[in-house]
């Protein structure tokens, strides 16, 4: 397999581009192919069934252009999808649940942190199960904050309502006196600013994105796969619908402007 061949990334909509930013700031040779599927999200309400039957629609999908490797930019995907296909899939993948837990477990010093995502995500306790295989001594706290997805896709990052909302769900995880909260959503790291305000000084908040994309330069070097510097990138980016709504989101955050997005019917690739 070719080094040179661009990199698959994918979520339900359009929280995966905080993994990508990681990325293209931490791999810059490195080209994207990004999918999100902004027609069917979210996934934090979805079984797991339909997950993994969505998450394997859009690997094929990228498979056919030819990725050299996968990130599931999705924490539900991660939780529910990754042990599948990982197990049919012939190139590397990687997801974003357990990068976020090894972090956790690095940084809290007094053994009890919090997870804020979907309620799939905290359903599916998987960041306490990888959290505890390093750390079987910590305590994990799960809160689902469904309501934070939309008001990212709103563009209320900073609002009022939003900042009231952080409060009422990181009230039972700084009841519980949690030194770490991780940001298990990939929408999350855009909301990093009202959580940090209202968890205070002594709580660190851990970003997965961040994270995947350090994980995702050492597991392309061992397998001898890291692009060559200097490489022209040119970043592709597909979605299932909006493809309007989320090229103007994209460039929002992004460090670079998208040519085009183009909406794509992953379900063929059932």
């Amino acid at each position: 397999m070719s080094s040179q061949l661009p990199i698959g990334v994918f979520d339900s909509g359009v929280g995966g581009l905080t993994v990508v930013k990681e990325i293209m700031s931490q791999l810059p040779d490195e080209r994207i192919i990004y999918f999100g599927d902004t027609a069917r999200v979210p996934y934090g309400n979805k079984s797991q069934e339909t997950v993994i039957k969505y998450s394997r629609q859009i690997a094929r999908f990228l498979l056919s252009e030819k990725v050299k490797a996968i990130v599931i930019a999705c924490n539900t995907a991660s939780a529910f999808a990754l042990e599948t296909l990982t197990a049919e899939l012939d190139v590397p993948i990687i997801g974003v649940v357990r990068p976020g837990a090894r972090a956790a477990a690095e940084v809290t010093k007094n053994g009890r942190i919090g997870v804020i995502g979907t309620e799939g995500t905290v359903r599916s306790g998987l960041y306490g199960t990888y959290i505890r295989e390093l750390r079987p001594d910590v305590e994990v706290y799960g809160k689902a904050c469904p309501l934070f997805v939309p008001l990212v896709e709103e563009g209320l990052h900073d609002d009022e309502v939003t900042e009231l909302m952080a409060k009422r769900y990181l009230a039972p995880l700084l009841a519980k006196s949690v030194d770490t909260i991780v940001l298990g959503c990939t929408h999350y790291p855009l909301l990093r600013g009202v959580v940090s305000k209202v968890a205070g000084d002594g709580v660190t908040l851990v970003n997965p994105a961040y994270e995947t994309a350090r994980d995702l330069r050492e597991l392309l070097a061992e397998k001898d796969l890291l692009a060559n510097s200097g490489t022209q990138r040119e970043h592709q980016f597909f979605v299932s619908d909006g493809a309007e709504q989320f090229r103007a989101f994209a460039n929002s955050i992004l460090p670079c402007e998208m040519i085009e997005t183009d909406a794509v019917n992953v379900k063929v690739f059932a």
